[in-house]
């Protein structure tokens, strides 16, 4: 069974984002190219507060369901070996019924496993909303004042001059604006049926 995987499913990105907002390009660059800018959307999840503490948080969070899958885990695998070992001496009527039960809980494990999965990946997406709805703003602000005429996401750039990155300014105003989130575990909305 693959109980407590959550962690990782839940934070696979932000650590990704961590890792690749390190990139530094080469030392010889082009000159900058008036009007163009560059943002780095990885970068700002990872280096501002912001971000740092939806990180945090969600770290947290994923040990709080950790700490909620462990007992279920415990207890099933403590029945499988009793069942196991035991089998030759218990009864075939009980048996069978110990094994229906066992059955049961994992699915149960697995249910509530599946759910809080959702939860966190649900609560990850809601709290980048609130991000990108802080840094939208603050975007259209610095394109206006640096004289933008395009913007281009630094994920669909290979190489470039520094000068023309505007994600530095952008997080530094993001972390005056919208220094931290606070939030819990969130339920996913039940969808309608069709």
């Amino acid at each position: 069974m693959k109980l407590l995987a959550i962690g990782a499913v839940a934070l696979a990105s932000f650590v990704a984002t961590a890792a690749s907002a390190q990139t530094a390009g080469p030392a010889n660059v082009g000159p900058a190219i008036p009007g163009v800018c560059v943002y780095f959307n990885q970068q700002l999840l990872a280096q501002s507060t912001v971000g740092q503490s939806v990180q945090a948080r969600m770290q947290q969070l994923a040990g709080e369901v950790e700490g909620e899958l462990t007992p279920y885990a415990t207890t099933i695998q403590t029945e499988a070996q009793a069942l196991q070992s035991g089998a030759a001496a218990i009864p075939a009527d009980q048996l069978q019924a110990r094994r229906q039960q066992l059955q049961q809980r994992i699915q149960e494990a697995q249910q509530l496993e599946e759910t809080r999965r959702n939860e966190l990946q649900y609560t990850l997406s809601e709290q980048r909303r609130l991000i990108s709805a802080g840094v939208e703003p603050i975007l259209v602000a610095v394109y206006q004042e640096k004289g933008c005429g395009i913007l281009i996401d630094r994920e669909s750039v290979f190489i470039m001059n520094p000068a023309m990155d505007v994600t530095g300014d952008v997080i530094a105003r993001l972390n005056t604006a919208l220094p931290s989130l606070s939030f819990n575990r969130l339920p996913v909305p039940v969808q309608p049926a069709q």
